[in-house]
């Protein structure tokens, strides 16, 4: 396995975590300012290109049924620009709660918005490794 980009999309602020090489850690990497969606897959995709991760995981927001609402619509608008800027496999990821849990992670320099990222990437790992 190697490294995996994980997106946390916001209307102000975009997380982004990256794995380790084993792709079993998520750590927070850093936080762009939103700008426009092209822009903002561009940058994405050169981070991914940067750290050279292998996969790109954007996280959606789902409502309470697991249904796509207007915030999920617009994140998966983000994956499909992301998708334009990269060769890589862009795979959405449900994203429901991962701020909240990030907010609870205490210690952390991090940034709430990469935490965030973080968390949602450990999720996605601990479930691809199951």
């Amino acid at each position: 396995m190697a490294r995996i980009l994980a997106v946390d999309p916001g209307d102000v602020r975009i997380g982004l975590a990256l794995s380790d090489p084993t792709g079993t850690l998520a750590s927070p990497l850093l936080v762009l300012e939103h700008s426009a969606r092209q822009t903002d897959a561009a940058r994405i995709a050169q981070e991914a290109a940067a750290h050279e991760a292998t996969r790109i995981v954007v996280g959606i927001a789902l409502d309470q049924d697991g249904e796509r609402g207007p915030q999920a619509r617009k994140c998966a608008r983000l994956a499909n620009a992301i998708q334009q800027h990269s060769d890589l496999p862009v795979v959405l990821w449900d994203e429901r709660g991962t701020t909240q849990r990030a907010k609870e992670l205490s210690g952390s320099h991090h940034p709430l918005d990469a935490r965030a990222a973080a968390v949602l990437l450990q999720e996605y790992l601990d479930a691809q490794a199951a």
